[in-house]
């Protein structure tokens, strides 16, 4: 299904003559407006297939263009430019180049699920996004995002402890993203558990956040874990067509 929106035809596409003349006709102005066509060179037809391989974008072949992802989305009502159900018509084409020119706001997806509920075919247009940017990702398109970041923290920390010490998670955040970690908002949130919570509970963190205490018996489970996350990785490279060294 071609895609007919004026906001989604790129600027460099649009010719307008000032002064044109056709048939005795002054056609000059926003009259003579033409879009250029293109050759295709970046035609990927495996390119639904990579991303349905990836977790997150197993239904997106069920999409059949409605809009819906995108009328409903949290992203889109600030920025016209984050759109989802354009994306994945992008990624059925096969238009790789395409979609490489968004790569820098398709991670933007706050994974509020409106998309998702809205959707009438089940596409889960969220887990796609998600699995876009894992793939802009893997194919070195993009950086690791925040997102993926604070992902990969929080995880790490679940499956070395089987628990979660939120200090932790956030600092390691912060340290790897270049952020301060005297931040506004969490200096409010300090002192506001500082005034309301338990001295008791509040030495329980503070002990938590220096002994990092683990989950009873949690060796066999860690391991287990860690191998099925291996295999993921190296899955999901696979299907890429990329080599599995880079997996760990």
């Amino acid at each position: 299904m071609p895609i007919h929106e004026k906001s989604l035809i790129r600027p460099e596409n649009l010719v307008t003559h000032e002064h044109l003349e056709l048939d005795g006709i002054d056609v000059s102005g926003h009259w003579s407006t033409f879009i250029e066509s293109r050759e295709i060179t970046d035609y990927n037809e495996q390119m639904q297939d990579e991303i349905a391989a990836l977790p997150g974008g197993e239904f997106i072949h069920r999409c059949w263009q409605c809009g819906s992802c995108t009328n409903a989305c949290t992203v889109n009502a600030l920025n016209p430019d984050f759109n989802p159900r354009y994306w994945i018509y992008l990624i059925r084409m096969g238009f790789e180049d395409e979609l490489v020119r968004d790569k820098d706001i398709i991670w933007q997806c706050v994974s509020c699920n409106k998309c998702t509920y809205a959707c009438p075919r089940d596409v889960f247009p969220e887990g796609v996004m998600k699995a876009t940017s894992h793939w802009l990702e893997l194919k070195g398109y993009t950086k690791k995002s925040p997102a993926m970041v604070f992902d990969e923290e929080f995880s790490s920390q679940v499956f070395a402890t089987g628990k979660i010490e939120d200090g932790k998670v956030l600092r390691r955040f912060f340290a790897r993203t270049g952020q301060s970690l005297f931040q506004d908002w969490l200096i409010a949130l300090v002192r506001g558990l500082l005034t309301q919570l338990p001295v008791s509970l509040l030495m329980k963190m503070g002990l938590a956040s220096v002994f990092h205490p683990r989950t009873r018996n949690w060796d066999a489970a860690s391991a287990a874990i860690a191998e099925y996350v291996t295999e993921r990785k190296e899955a999901d490279r696979r299907a890429l067509g990329l080599d599995t060294q880079g997996a760990e």
